[in-house]
């Protein structure tokens, strides 16, 4: 979908990642400390005392609040200052850009409805299409190569580019304003000019389908199937779409969790989606300026279903936590490759101009106390190709069916 996407390169990394890496629950002492008052705050690997940013609030401030008085940008002097501190994560927006992240958050973009990725030719093509949105009414299909927006070109341009370009992130479009694709239909097809209108849609961060039981036994009868719930991020929403899930699930089933490319979100809903699995306890741990805090399941989840997740490079910050969570209690069994290794706490808080800046404040640990920032989750089987294959005959393994 033409949601928030990760850039490239160690800005782009930093600023796509501050935009979906967002952990759970406001501090008591956001008013007196200015950061803004919100649900969130961004997940990271707890230490033993706080970790504060390089780079303080004030510092930040003053710089923008110069930056102003001499008629310059204060989001650009703000900026500067944050990328020169040696805060991996921190970060500043302007008021649209951090509008659009809050958004996204509570599930909701602005855009056509698609999803685009770099051909095997180094084209752009279309990942996947939103049911019901803009593009799949005017017959936008996955595999749909993106030649132009607006008249431009898209060749080889980086994906996050064509994202920002279809959402209108650079004009300050909103719903309900145009946008003119070349789509072509195949590598040798005709290139066909459509224009759509763009709208809020509601992301589609979480997918469920059933896996084909199969035939064993001398019977021949059906043993249990699995259930595959995808898991893209965690906006507003997805724990509890992971719960009603696994609740719908047939009785006997296995589950397979796949946590791989999720790029992270409301760590409130990774706890939730802990919640689903854990009869209570402990999901993770974490400081804020120097205060130990934790996070805890809630009781009654489901403790019986056998249960893989699949994680890769792509698994970050909130999805790193609930795997640590799950694997730490004994619960799952993980597959695939190391994972991303973001787990830092970034706070909030508004700059003189109406900006805000971004800055790491702490980190979390999992159950078992492992750091996971710049170190990330090893799984319990590693696997390289074919991870998916492997999961399942896993589950299988342990009684889950697939």
């Amino acid at each position: 979908m033409s949601g928030p996407t990760q850039g490239f390169g160690p800005r782009g990394l930093r600023r796509g990642a501050a935009l979906t890496l967002v952990f759970a629950s406001v501090l008591a002492t956001a008013a007196a400390t200015g950061a803004l008052p919100r649900d969130d705050e961004k997940g990271g690997d707890l230490k033993t005392r706080a970790v504060a940013s390089t780079v303080d609030r004030d510092t930040v401030a003053h710089a923008a609040a110069k930056a102003l008085a001499d008629g310059k940008s204060g989001t650009e002097a703000a900026e500067e200052v944050v990328s020169r501190s040696g805060d991996r994560w921190g970060a500043v927006y302007d008021e649209r850009e951090y509008e659009e992240f809050e958004q996204a958050l509570d599930g909701t973009y602005t855009g056509v409805g698609l999803a685009a990725k770099r051909s095997a030719d180094g084209l752009v093509a279309v990942a996947r299409v939103q049911r019901g949105g803009p593009a799949d009414r005017a017959g936008i299909e996955p595999g749909d190569l993106l030649r132009t927006v607006d008249g431009r070109r898209m060749d080889r341009r980086p994906v996050s580019e064509v994202v920002a370009l279809l959402r209108g992130d650079r004009t300050g479009a909103a719903a309900g304003t145009t946008v003119a694709l070349g789509v072509q239909r195949g590598v040798t097809g005709r290139t066909r000019t459509l224009t759509l209108t763009r709208a809020r849609l509601t992301t589609e961060t979480v997918t469920v389908r059933t896996l084909g039981a199969k035939q064993s036994g001398p019977d021949r009868s059906n043993s249990s199937a699995a259930v595959l719930i995808k898991v893209d991020s965690f906006t507003k929403g997805s724990g509890a779409r992971i719960r009603r899930a696994v609740r719908n699930a047939p009785a006997g089933a296995g589950v397979l969790l796949d946590l791989r490319g999720n790029s992270g979100g409301l760590v409130s809903e990774a706890v939730v989606a802990a919640s689903t699995f854990l009869d209570g306890g402990l999901v993770a741990t974490y400081d804020v300026r120097g205060e130990q805090r934790a996070l805890y399941a809630e009781p009654g989840g489901d403790t019986v279903r056998p249960l893989v997740v699949l994680v890769d490079g792509g698994t970050m910050s909130a999805a790193e936590l609930l795997t640590g969570a799950l694997q730490d209690r004994g619960r799952a069994v993980t597959v695939g490759s190391r994972t991303f290794g973001k787990g830092s706490v970034q706070m909030p808080s508004k700059l003189p101009g109406g900006s805000v800046a971004e800055l790491t404040v702490g980190h979390y640990r999992t159950p078992a106390g492992r750091k996971v920032d710049g170190h990330g989750i090893t799984p319990d089987l590693a696997v390289s190709s074919r991870a998916l294959l492997r999961a399942e005959t896993v589950l299988s393994g342990l009684g889950g069916g697939s």
